[in-house]
């Protein structure tokens, strides 16, 4: 038993890779214990240095990295090519800044002396996704690691090449052998590892079912658990909105990653008085995507990551037309090898629907009809998420005062599409998840933070 990796653009096979064995998995846990304590003792100027050499890994290897993404999930090559940049970005940033978020914070009080320090909890189980398998795993392990910890990382079986050239990479650059540890492991195995002892805590990215899941198990322990789940984002497009610049960020929202982002434009959701014409211009605007072979320079769009994915969205439009929604553009699976589906953009959206009710993982608009501000805002909060929102509006104080006190949600854009930043922190509300990812937020989600107080 194992991992099979196909194409995605062809359905062809790319490899298989099997399961360890319990035996394995005991020694990779024992080895990252061993590794952890270690690089706990080196300190974190050590720890950041190394992390900057990672950053120049990822650069040096940006080529070959892409296309395996690429290979393994459909992403274009120009967007494999970004998130390995970013993933640099992304470890420049903590190696630059890591010491001063870990740095002793002096408290005053009556003592001679009190502060809070910062100290590593131990290992730390990563379960990753597969839709942005290299970004993802970066944003969860650097921070973790840069505070002193060990990562287990539990890849998504789809993606597990990229997994190996993760594990590869952090060695190249320097990390000590065993610290940051791939495991091809079935769901059974990764349970048991929450529920052993070297295990301090848990990250997760993926659906809400699978959150709840392992929550239940890490609160049973009591350990420190991250989730960062499911998404509905809404995009309010106000009567004010400068409409060419509102359709192009929606749009290149909606479609970043084929579509396949928990911070995708999931809802856009329009003022009556410019619905006519920003549904116009984003018809046309995404009728002029490319689909096609993620390989291609020319392409903008590539297949979905798999064939269940694909096929049970093409279900949630079919249910949702058959429900009254109306389709204005693509709604139709092409008949071409691969796990392709078309643009697609649907009107007169409705509770009831798969379009409304469900987050919707692929290149599909659907635009939804508000009469004013306020039923915007109450349509936008209207769900059981709450990961990231953006408002589009020429009236600044206006976007603010939405985006800080109306829409509830982690991250909240005013007249630009959401993406994650290292320099912001990031995770959601409700069933999207808690704890916090990326800036300084996300060095502390794995410490002890400690007090410490001394009198004379």
């Amino acid at each position: 038993m194992g991992f099979t990796t196909i194409n995605p653009s062809s359905g062809e096979v790319l490899a298989t890779y099997p399961f360890m064995s319990v035996g394995q998995v005991e020694d990779a846990l024992a080895a990252a214990r061993d590794a952890q304590r270690g690089w706990r003792r080196a300190g974190v100027d050590e720890r950041t240095r190394i992390i900057g050499d990672v950053a120049r890994e990822f650069r040096a290897r940006q080529g070959h990295l892409a296309e395996i993404v690429t290979m393994e999930m459909g992403k274009p090559m120009a967007e494999s090519l970004a998130e390995v940049e970013k993933c640099a970005v992304g470890c420049e940033y903590y190696s630059e800044n890591g010491a001063r978020f870990l740095g002793d914070r002096v408290v005053e009080t009556e003592a001679w002396r009190s502060y809070v320090t910062f100290q590593p909890l131990g290992l730390v189980l990563a379960i990753m996704p597969w839709n942005f398998p290299l970004w993802q795993v970066v944003r969860a392990a650097v921070p973790t690691l840069i505070a002193g910890n060990g990562v287990l990382l539990k890849h998504a079986p789809s993606v597990p090449g990229c997994a190996l050239e993760l594990v590869r990479l952090f060695r190249a650059a320097g990390l000590p052998d065993g610290l940051f540890t791939n495991l091809f492991i079935d769901v059974d195995a990764t349970g048991d590892l929450i529920l052993d002892a070297r295990v301090q805590g848990v990250t997760l990215t993926g659906s809400t079912g699978a959150g709840r899941h392992v929550a239940a198990i890490a609160g049973a322990q009591i350990k420190t658990c991250v989730l960062e789940l499911g998404g509905s984002d809404p995009y309010i497009v106000l009567d004010d909105a400068d409409l060419p610049r509102a359709v192009e960020a929606c749009v290149t929202g909606r479609l970043i990653n084929g579509g396949q982002s928990c911070i995708a434009a999931k809802r856009l959701i329009v003022h009556e008085a410019v619905a006519d014409e920003f549904t116009e211009a984003v018809a046309a605007r995404m009728a002029g995507v490319r689909v096609g072979d993620p390989m291609a320079a020319m392409t903008d769009v590539g297949p979905l990551a798999r064939e269940d994915l694909r096929d049970h969205l093409a279900g949630q439009v079919e249910r949702s037309i058959a429900a009254g929604a109306v389709c204005r553009l693509g709604g139709e699976v092409p008949k071409v090898p691969g796990w392709y589906y078309p643009c697609t953009v649907l009107t007169e959206v409705r509770p009831g629907m798969p379009a409304w009710d469900e987050e919707m993982f692929g290149p599909v608009a659907c635009i939804i009809r508000a009469g004013s501000e306020e039923e915007a805002v109450r349509i936008a909060n209207n769900t059981a998420y709450g990961l990231g929102a953006a408002v589009f509006t020429d009236d600044l104080e206006r976007g603010e005062r939405i985006a800080r006190d109306g829409i509830e949600a982690g991250t909240c854009f005013v007249n630009d599409f959401v993406k994650s930043d290292p320099r912001l922190p990031f995770g959601g509300v409700k069933e999207s998840g808690f704890g916090r990812e990326l800036a300084d937020f996300g060095v502390r989600e794995f410490v002890n933070v400690k007090a410490v107080r001394v009198e004379r």
